[in-house]
Parts: structure tokens; sequence; C-alpha cells
């Protein structure tokens, strides 16, 4: 592999690291290369602006005929809120595409051989893994065309969630609930059921400086809410979906862009997500404390026997101040 493409993929890798996350488009850099020389870069700043491709054809104006463009992702080749990039690479005159990840989106896919068809020289799979980590919610969405579900809960030593008389504010302590505010920001998404949001009258909302963009507050369920709960105010937008069932709410955010739903319902909206096999990580904060009764974090009928269990694979044990924090994938 030539050494300037991998150098270009370097800077066109962390440039795409700018575009917001999270978003219902991928996080794309670009590089355009004439003679080792960069002549134009870009990334993609969101849905409905100009594609990281454009941005560096523009810059580059008539040198871009002849170049080589290095790119994190495979260039579109569909019409959406803009026109394909695959055909605009090739009306500028490029020589040549790098492509890091292939695009597993059906509709947008296709740009690689669109380029080859015209001519272009296409090579792929340059730190392809790299550019597939940087968009790991927005591929697990393409590829399972529903959003990535990560369930959140805190709980004491013995699996309780809240005390016999219901408290629960607050189990874990600042640092536990400080990682629960990056773990929201990183999310299109926060789903909790109508039963805590009635009892608890949560904000959802991310509460850290510099935060601009607020997640979906999404509530499931078929009761109403009332007009001055925290969920009615204007501090971010808000979706009541009146059903059960965990695919239906899915589908429902997969067509509205969310790529990464943050579960923070109660015990009975995570074990139908359980039950559902539609939870695919658990961040699990854990206290020191016993309760001894008390609400469990989760119920699902569906267990009865050890050999029902769900299993998941631990992949990191962080302490957190006095909490433990668990972070596992499903097996």
């Amino acid at each position: 592999m030539d050494q300037r493409w991998d150098d270009a993929m370097t800077l066109a890798l962390d440039m795409a690291a700018n575009s917001p996350c999270p978003d219902p488009n991928p996080r794309v850099g670009c590089v355009l290369l004439a003679e080792g020389r960069v002549i134009g870069q870009g990334w993609h700043r969101g849905a409905g602006t100009p594609h990281a491709e454009v941005e560096a054809l523009r810059q580059a104006g008539d040198e871009a005929r002849g170049a080589t463009a290095v790119v994190t992702l495979e260039p579109c080749n569909h019409i959406g809120r803009t026109g394909p990039c695959s055909h605009a690479l090739r009306d500028a005159g490029i020589a040549r595409v790098v492509i890091a990840q292939s695009d597993p989106n059906p509709v947008a896919s296709g740009g690689e051989q669109s380029l080859r068809s015209h001519g272009v020289e296409v090579v792929t799979g340059v730190r392809c893994e790299e550019a597939t980590a940087l968009n790991a919610d927005w591929t697990f969405s393409q590829i399972h065309r529903r959003p990535r579900v990560c369930w959140k809960y805190a709980a004491s030593l013995d699996g309780r969630s809240a005390a016999p008389d219901g408290t629960s504010q607050w189990i874990t302590g600042e640092e536990a609930r400080y990682q629960v505010q990056l773990g929201r920001a990183r999310c299109g998404a926060i789903v909790v059921g109508t039963g805590t949001a009635l009892a608890d009258d949560p904000r959802l909302t991310v509460r850290l400086p510099g935060v601009t963009r607020q997640p979906l507050r999404v509530v499931v369920g078929l009761r109403g809410l009332p007009a001055d709960c925290h969920l009615s105010d204007n501090s971010s937008p808000t979706l009541h979906i009146a059903s059960h069932d965990p695919a239906e709410v899915l589908d429902l955010l997969w067509h509205r862009g969310v790529h990464r739903v943050w579960l923070e319902g109660g015990p009975r909206l995570a074990g139908a997500f359980l039950a559902a096999d539609l939870v695919d990580e658990v961040i699990a904060h854990m206290a020191p404390m016993m309760l001894g009764g008390g609400r469990a974090a989760v119920v699902d009928p569906t267990v009865t026997t050890l050999s029902q269990a769900h299993h998941f694979v631990i992949d990191d044990v962080t302490q957190l101040g006095p909490d433990i924090q668990i972070h596992a994938h499903h097996e």
C-alpha cells in the first residue's frame, strides 16, 4: 500500500471524528491528493450538509482532475438530501478512490461499482477496522435495520433498583451519574416506560457543558403523561409510543434516523427488551449497599430456569468512586 494513502487516511479519519455523533448520517472524512500533496479535505457536518467528498472537491477546484480521493466510507450512490458523491467524484475527474469501509447501507451503497464502471481506479479496505469503529452504531443499524440498544441500570449489590418504599434517588454516586450523562450524549434516543415516567418524573436530558443537541426522549406505554411533567417541557423533543412491543418501538426509531438507543426504563420495560432478544449492550452501575428487598432491577417472566438466562460477555469493569461499572455485550 502506498504510504501516502495511509497518511491521507489518517488525516481523513481524524477529520471524520469531528462529524456529529449521534446523527442520522455516518461520520465521514475525505482527503484529495495530487502528486503526494493535499489539495482538498473535508468532513461531514451532519444531516443535510454537504458530504465530505463535496467539501474536499470544492477546496481542490480544477486541481481535482487526475487526483486521488482518500475516503473513510464508500462514496454514496443515491440521491437523498444531497446528490451522489460517486457521481461528484467522477465528474470532477478523480482518477483513483481509496476507501476504508464499504457502505453497509443497501440504499446508498454501489459507489464503488459505479466508479469502476466509469474507469475510476478503486482501492478498498485501507484502515477498514478503524473506519468501522468510528461508525460502530451506524454500521450496526444498517446491518440489522434497527438501532443498537444499550440498557443502563443502577442497582445495589443484591440487585435492587429501589428500596421497599420505592425510593431510588440516588443509589449510585456522582461519578457514576456523570458516566450516565456521557452515555446519553452518544445516543439518538433515551427510552423509558410510562411507569418510570410517572413515578420518577425524569428530565432525560444531557446535562453536560457544551451539549447543544439533545437526544429524543421516548416514553413507551399506553398511559398518558401529565401536562406539567418534565417530559412535557421544551428542553428536548419527546415521543410517546403507545405500544408494549419493543420491536415496534425500535422500528419507529430506526425510521427516524436513530442508530443508538439508551434504555433507561424500569424493570418491566427492560425485561420486555431482554425477552425480545433486543438488548445488545448492558451498562450496570453497582452500588456498595444491600437493600434486602424492594424493586428488582429487571423483571422478565420468560426466564423461569437457569437454562433460559440471557448471556452477556463482560468487556470492562471500572470503579467509579464508590461504585462499580460493568460494561457487557450480548453473546
